[in-house]
């Protein structure tokens, strides 16, 4: 970690304004997106983005200097999210960032190559069913594994797999409906 974002957590543990504007800047964006791939829309992004900072800020004493901090930020917006979800009973929506989408996820949901946007692709995650989302999500997006995942949600891990295997189907049907793609 460099000397300037370990002084920038500091100021943050000593209730330094002005520290605190410099970190949620720095970490904006990569938080916000974590924010729009669980939430439904903006408006519930926003709400949780706010809420998961208010945390940051409350526990940053609690980080320790190992590891990484933006990885241990990044846990507090998930669970955050997932907490949200959980009593709304809601699940998720998925914002794409180009850098998360791998050739084998293309590979395993796509039969034929199609060349999407990520808000095409978006568009399509977007009308999976919600408990769908969010084993599609975890897994795919946070690299979680199924007994992970049947923890986190609280769910067997065959369920999970299934979920996650359904998701995947009604992806490519979705897609392949979109191109007109006869599939065999």
């Amino acid at each position: 970690m460099d000397k300037k974002l370990r002084i920038l957590i500091q100021k943050c543990v000593n209730n330094d304004r002005e520290g605190q504007r410099e970190l949620y800047t720095l970490l904006s964006p990569v938080l916000y997106g974590i924010c729009l791939k669980y939430m439904r829309n903006k408006t519930e992004a926003d709400d949780v983005f706010q809420d998961a900072f208010i945390i940051l800020f409350q526990k940053i004493n609690q980080f320790k200097f190992d590891g990484s901090f933006e990885g241990w930020a990044k846990r507090i917006f998930v669970n955050e999210a997932l907490e949200v979800l959980r009593k709304k009973q809601r699940q998720l929506y998925i914002a794409i960032e180009d850098s998360n989408l791998s050739n084998d996820l293309e590979d395993e949901i796509i039969n034929h190559r199609v060349v999407l946007s990520k808000d095409e692709l978006l568009k399509h995650i977007q009308q999976l069913p919600d408990n769908y989302r969010m084993v599609f999500n975890l897994y795919y997006f946070e690299n979680y594994s199924h007994k992970a995942i049947a923890n986190k949600l609280k769910m067997a891990e065959g369920t999970s797999k299934s979920l996650l295997s359904r998701a995947k189907n009604m992806l490519r049907a979705k897609i392949n409906e979109e191109f007109n793609i006869k599939v065999s």
